[in-house]
């Protein structure tokens, strides 16, 4: 009881961080584009600037540049002093009330807001976000007290009379109160302790702090409501602010992204590439987040990458103009100015390097048999922030049942694509066309080839989570049981809710004739399928008592056949352990993941039949088929095995059957 009050306590914590870190975000993000503008202004104008000549001559003493740059002008001639003193809080405090009380808390929030600009000398970011704010909840308060009671007619003489004398009041208070007896020397301390940890070198420390925070989404308290205001005051007396790089830049996300890229395994490494041109170019950090909740020691990696690219920052003296929001590449490039660009980008280089050392590292050693539940980790990140993720539509997309009108397309999809998915797809295959719909094609595929054009997804239920990863917009169906699953028949029962029947190539009664949508499947003929299983492949009495020494015996038969290398055994092992390859109706059908395939020499199968039932994951099974399919040519035979082992006949017929030939003409007749 004691430890989960603990985690409760816990949990609730973060959860008010993390809205007070929204709070503080939602006033300066809507305004990004302000503080954008400001730094390119800054960038280009200032003496230092791009288009400035250094302060002598030119461009500098008497052309128009000149008239627009200089830090402190107020003369009407300067344009960059003013934007950060006034526009820029004001924005940030019209926003804060507005998002409290509309419009008319935005209005009396900047009149506050502006009380505390005129009373201190530095920018007032950290007094507008808390001016703003004030302004709009004691203003919609206020209201509150004569809400309904105004006589008709009057209503706007008292509303702008009250907004207006509140305002003035906030702004007094700002003024003589807020701005110099609170705010500036809270700012001023804050500030001395960045200048104390930068003097010391122990600035990149803050990555133990900062790195966990951003997973855990307390990045937005940390970013906007503190880095944000510090950076620009230190950018405004500086020229630019390391501040703005400690977690917009890109270096850490790109380190993790790359190492699955790289060490990673099935859905996780198959999405790496995509997460990764989101995050580095489109900015969108909250991608790289669900990799590391899915495997949370690699954390250590974020950290130690977090730290060397603010050492690089610091050895080098380098920063950013203004905030880098998004934190794209092209964001962070636009607002560095000439003197920091070898050591902004030595800085995301080497910070993705180290991050990509040590997660690779982490993921090269994982005894883990999975990649982490990508998908799970992706929800809870979604709980964390509190609503729905753009790095939840790029990895898990829209969700099961997106999909609305007629199903046209089902993709039963596996691991490798190789075995289970084919004899699914086979079996959900007949059951559809034998119901009226002729038009539905049904194909199998690993689930690494999914793409998101597809109607609906049938998966075995421990793939379901992935195959969703693949294919947000599909519907979605988890299968136990490949050989008889009661979901087909649910199917059948969709497709007559949402198709009308078609029977393809009726007969004079207006039956259909069942096709198989996989030409490849057809082309494998019983003459091909039996050089895929060959006789001496087929063992009538397998000795083995286990699953383990079940996969084996098939395996081993597969190499005897010269079909694959010793080490697909191997990866026959790995598939089990990830997903069960039993099929129902006493079957299994053990076979290689899919990075597996260059252990595979060609195509072949093996037919081991056992005395007594060995149990396969809990489920008694007597006949094991191994699987190595190179191409297509071994799905023509799976899907005669599937309509066998449909046939309770043909399934007492392989029992007793006393040659290897008896069996192999029973499969082959499907």
């Amino acid at each position: 009881m004691t430890a989960a009050t603990s985690e409760a306590t816990r949990s609730s914590a973060r959860v008010h961080v993390q809205k007070f870190g929204t709070f503080l975000s939602n006033m300066v993000m809507p305004n990004i584009g302000a503080f954008i503008a400001w730094g390119l202004i800054t960038a280009l104008f200032i003496k230092s600037g791009w288009l400035n000549a250094g302060g002598s001559g030119g461009l500098a003493e008497d052309g128009w540049v000149a008239q627009i740059g200089g830090w402190g002008k107020f003369d009407g001639k300067g344009i960059v002093g003013p934007m950060i003193t006034y526009l820029l809080p004001l924005l940030i405090g019209y926003t804060g009330g507005y998002n409290i009380y509309k419009q008319r808390g935005g209005v009396v929030g900047a009149i506050a807001t502006m009380g505390v600009i005129a009373g201190t000398s530095i920018p007032m970011f950290m007094g507008a976000m808390v001016m703003g704010p004030l302004g709009g909840w004691s203003m919609k308060k206020i209201d509150s007290i004569w809400d309904g009671k105004i006589r008709p007619g009057f209503e706007m003489l008292v509303n702008n009379f009250a907004a207006g004398i509140w305002g003035m009041i906030l702004a007094v208070f700002g003024f003589f109160a807020m701005g110099p007896v609170i705010i500036t020397p809270f700012a001023t301390a804050a500030g001395n302790v960045v200048q104390w940890l930068v003097d010391r070198g122990l600035l990149p420390l803050t990555s133990i702090f900062i790195e966990p925070a951003t997973v855990l989404f307390l990045n937005n308290a940390i970013n906007h409501g503190v880095l944000t205001p510090l950076g620009t005051q230190q950018s405004l007396e500086q020229g630019k602010s390391v501040l703005f790089l400690l977690e917009a830049n890109p270096a850490v996300g790109l380190g993790i992204l790359v190492a699955y890229m790289v060490f990673g395994k099935g859905a996780a490494k198959a999405s790496a590439p995509g997460a990764a041109l989101i995050h580095f170019v489109g900015g969108i950090h909250e991608i790289y987040f669900p990799y590391i909740l899915a495997k949370p020691k690699l954390i250590v990696a974020a950290i130690a990458g977090g730290m060397t690219q603010v050492f690089i920052n610091v050895l080098f003296h380098s920063g950013l103009r203004a905030p880098a929001a998004p934190g794209s590449i092209i964001a962070v490039y636009a607002q560095t100015p000439p003197d920091s660009l070898l050591g902004v980008t030595l800085s995301w280089i080497l910070g993705a390097a180290v991050t990509f050392l040590v997660a690779g590292f982490l993921l090269r050693t994982d005894k883990a048999d999975d990649d982490g539940d990508l998908s799970a980790a992706t929800a809870s990140m979604e709980s964390m922030k509190g609503k729905k993720s753009i790095a939840s539509s790029a990895l898990v997309g829209a969700g099961a049942g997106a999909h609305s009108g007629p199903i046209r397309s089902i993709v039963f999809a596996c691991d490798a694509g190789m075995g289970s998915s084919a004899m699914g797809a086979s079996v959900l295959r007949r059951k559809i066309q034998q119901a009226g719909f002729g038009d539905v094609t049904v194909v199998n595929k690993a689930i690494a080839n999914l793409t998101d054009d597809v109607d609906l997804v049938v998966s075995h239920q421990d793939l379901t989570a992935r195959a969703q990863q693949r294919t947000g917009s599909a519907i979605h169906v988890s299968v136990d049981n490949f050989m008889g699953s009661p979901r087909y028949d649910e199917i059948v029962e969709l497709l007559r809710d949402t198709n009308a029947p078609v029977s393809v190539g009726a007969g004079a009664t207006g039956s259909p004739v069942p096709a198989v949508a996989d030409s490849s499947a057809h082309a494998a003929s019983a003459g091909s399928g039996a050089e895929v299983l060959a006789l001496d492949s087929i063992r009538l009495h397998g000795s083995a008592g286990t699953r383990d020494g079940a996969i084996d015996e098939a395996g081993q038969l597969l190499v005897t056949a010269g079909a694959v290398d010793a080490a697909y055994i191997a990866s026959m092992h790995e598939r089990e352990r990830s997903v069960s390859t039993h099929m129902g109706s006493g079957l299994a059908i053990p076979h290689g993941t899919n990075e597996a395939k260059a252990s595979i020499r060609r195509s072949a199968m093996s037919f081991v039949r056992y005395d007594e039932p060995i149990e396969w994951n809990g489920k008694p099974t007597t006949f094991v088929i191994g699987i190595a399919g190179a191409g297509d040519d071994h799905l023509g035979l799976l899907q005669q095995i599937a309509h066998v082992f449909l046939d309770k006949g043909k399934v007492a017929a392989l029992q007793s059957a006393t040659s290897a030939q008896e069996v192999r003409d029973i499969l082959a007749a499907g």
